[in-house]
Order: C-alpha cells, then structure tokens, then sequence
C-alpha cells in the first residue's frame, strides 16, 4: 500500500472512529486491560454480517503460545473435564472443517463424554497444552466476566417501560475495505451517507437527543440502566407483561469508540478502581440519578439488537462462532493470539476471592475489551445470580491453549 493511500485510509479511520466489529464489550463498566501493556496484531472478531469466519488451512500458532505438558497446568487433574465436554462437541462442528482439527474431533465421537477420566485421557491423547504469554515475557493476565441478563419490557411504550432497544437503523453503512487492502481484514468502518459523503455515525447522547431511531424500536424496558448494561453484554432476555421471554442479540453498532463509564467515574473523582463494578455502578446512579444521562452518553457506542424467539430455555446466547455459549465452561477471549473454538484451561481465582478456580474452558466468544493474549471474560450463564458473580469478576489469572498434536 503506497504512503499516500495509507495517509487516506489513515483519515477516513479516524473520521470514523473504525474498529474492529464485535459483539460485545466488557462487563464491569471498566475496562480493566492495561492501556500500554503491549500492542496486538488486528484481531478477527465477530462482524456484523455472521460468525468470526474460521475456515482456514490450519490453526496458525501465534508467538504468544509456548509449548507446555499437562504436568505444568495447576490443577489439570483436579478438574471436572466431563461439565465442558458438550462444548467442546458444539466447538467441533466447526473446527472440524480445518484439516489439524479433523482426527481429534472424529475420534471425540468414541468418547464417554460424562467419564471426567475418559475426558482427560483424550485430551492429553490428542493434545498439546501451550501456555499463553504476553508480549513482555509475562504470563498473568485479568479476566473478567459476562452474563445474560433478564430485563423487564414491553411492545409499546407506557408506564415504566421507558427505554427502547432498537434495531439496526436503514442509513447504516458497514464499510469494509478487504477487497482493496487484504491487510484490513476484520476491520471494518460504521458510518453514513450525507450526499456524497460518508461521515461517522451519530453517537449515544445525538442518537438520543436527535430521535434518530424513532420506530426502529424492538421492546421497551423499564431500566435505563439495566438496558445500558444490556448493551455492554451483547444480549440478554427480555420479559414480556404476560409471560412470554424473547432474546435480543447483538446486530451492530454505531461505530463509536467504547468507553469505560467505569472508568469516567474514576477520572471524576467519583469512586475508586476496587468499587468499580458493575453493582458499584448502579449504586452510583441510585444515589446521583439525575446525573444518569451524563453518565451514559459518557459511552458514546450504542448497540443495535435483533430479536430471537427462545425455543430452549437452557440453551445460551450465541457467541462470535454462532454457537451458543455453555454457562462458566465458555470464555470471550483475543482471536489475534487464541484461536476461536479451542480449549483453553483457565487458572484464576472465584470473584473478589483468592479461592481458586482452575477448570477447562472453550473459546468460543470475542469482546472488544478482551485484547492482550492473558485476557479472558468468563461467561457465567443466565439471569440474577450469574449477574453478580459476572460484576464482581476483576480476577488475575494464567491460561494454556490445547491445539492437536501434529
């Protein structure tokens, strides 16, 4: 690409405010990942238009994985191996494609997937474990947590339902440059057309203000900030006046940056790093709700939903493969340095605790505040209770990648 044009597309970026399309962002309100720990390569997360698209030769090994033995992974016995088999089944129906995956993935299908014993030993057959390291030679990182909330909402606007979740609106552009500059892929740009011109897409407080989404509208929900932290996860449940519970999951997004309200909190003085969590947010806005509209438009990306009919109650929300996530057996990780769809033992502590947490995992999600290779956001299923484990996770951890032996 010639200087010029990069100065072009450099231009159009930041008009833009481009990033990489995702599904979600992090669940605290914070984002707990250091700012200067180290650069990462583009990620391949989850685009507007399908899945993290994962049909590739073969599983590329990036330089953060070091090769391990299931003797150097705390607590590998220990763990219950069997509460991820299924899955880990659900990971092969895609992984299986790539020609590295084909004989593990087979010779699963034999497998006594509830024998933790007959688990373990087809791991350590088929697999070697890679311990993931930073760019700086370190090999702890933060993981946090995520959940599929349940709101209250109804069809029409009225009463205490107040709050749209909207659809994505007509005049959104999806612009991706891959076809002209290949070294762009995974990245795409959110914008609009004004005339001839392609500018960037309203933010939160303008979308709000200006009554741009007007009949765009999917439900109306009775909590502003329930539904703002809705948005934060990327999907959830929504309760209807008479019984009947729909999904909403993550359609697109305006464009705009991510920002931390967490972290706009911090910066005012308002509450330290230890209480920004998720309950410590809305504690926040009970005591200060008149500042609840600065607070939120603070964050100027807003995210747009589809809606969903839930057939299975027990099944989770989709993650960036298009398989529904497995409650504290799936983790949202950085598919720069782990590949989408494989195991990942996690080594970490239970939310605001030193009691370990030491169990396998599949990769199955992205985010975009999950950036570093040691970086991990830890799903822990549905509704109240996984909401306030999800909100108090801000733990340090290690993991190690599984990928098919040669």
């Amino acid at each position: 690409m010639s200087l010029i044009r990069r100065s072009l597309l450099a231009s159009l970026l930041l008009t833009l405010a481009a990033c990489s399309t995702v599904k979600r962002e992090s669940v605290p309100g914070v984002d707990p990942t250091p700012r200067p720990e180290q650069p990462t390569a583009p990620s391949v997360e989850k685009p507007a238009d399908g899945p993290v698209p994962i049909d590739r030769p073969r599983t590329v090994i990036s330089s953060a994985l070091q090769p391990s033995t299931f003797a150097r992974v705390p607590g590998w016995s220990a763990d219950a191996q069997s509460e991820a088999w299924s899955a880990f089944l659900s990971s092969c129906t895609i992984l299986t494609r790539r020609p590295d995956w084909r004989k593990p993935c087979d010779a699963a299908k034999r497998v006594n997937g509830k024998d933790d014993a007959a688990v373990r030993s087809f791991f350590e057959s088929n697999f070697t474990p890679y311990q993931v390291n930073n760019a700086d030679g370190t090999q702890t990182g933060m993981v946090t947590g995520y959940y599929e909330p349940l709101l209250r909402g109804a069809r029409k606007r009225g009463g205490v339902y107040q709050t749209p979740l909207h659809r994505a609106p007509d005049d959104l552009l999806t612009i991706d440059f891959t076809s002209i500059y290949p070294d762009l892929k995974g990245q795409n740009l959110r914008g609009k057309l004004v005339g001839k011109k392609v500018v960037a897409y309203p933010g939160r407080a303008e979308l709000m203000r200006t009554k741009a989404l007007v009949g765009r509208e999917i439900v109306w929900v009775d909590d502003a900030v329930e539904a703002f932290f809705l948005q934060v996860q990327g999907s959830g449940r929504i309760e209807l006046p008479h019984g009947e519970v729909i999904r909403v999951a993550y359609a697109d997004q305006n464009g705009q940056p991510y920002k931390s309200i967490g972290k706009y909190l911090i910066d005012k003085g308002e509450m330290t790093m230890d209480q920004a969590s998720m309950q410590g947010i809305k504690a926040w806005v009970a005591a200060n709700p008149a500042r609840q509209e600065e607070l939120l438009s603070a964050n100027p990306r807003y995210i747009f939903f589809s809606e969903e009919k839930i057939t299975d109650p027990s099944v989770g929300p989709k993650g960036a493969m298009g398989l529904p996530l497995t409650p504290q057996r799936s983790i949202a990780v950085d598919p720069a340095f782990i590949p989408l769809g494989a195991p990942v033992f996690l080594s970490t502590t239970q939310p605001n605790s030193k009691v370990p947490m030491q169990r396998l995992m599949l990769a199955q999600d992205t985010g975009s505040a999950i950036k570093n290779p040691v970086r991990a956001d830890f799903f822990w299923g549905f509704g109240a209770q996984a909401g306030e484990m999800a909100g108090r996770m801000k733990q340090r951890g290690n993991m190690w990648v599984l990928l098919p032996k040669p």
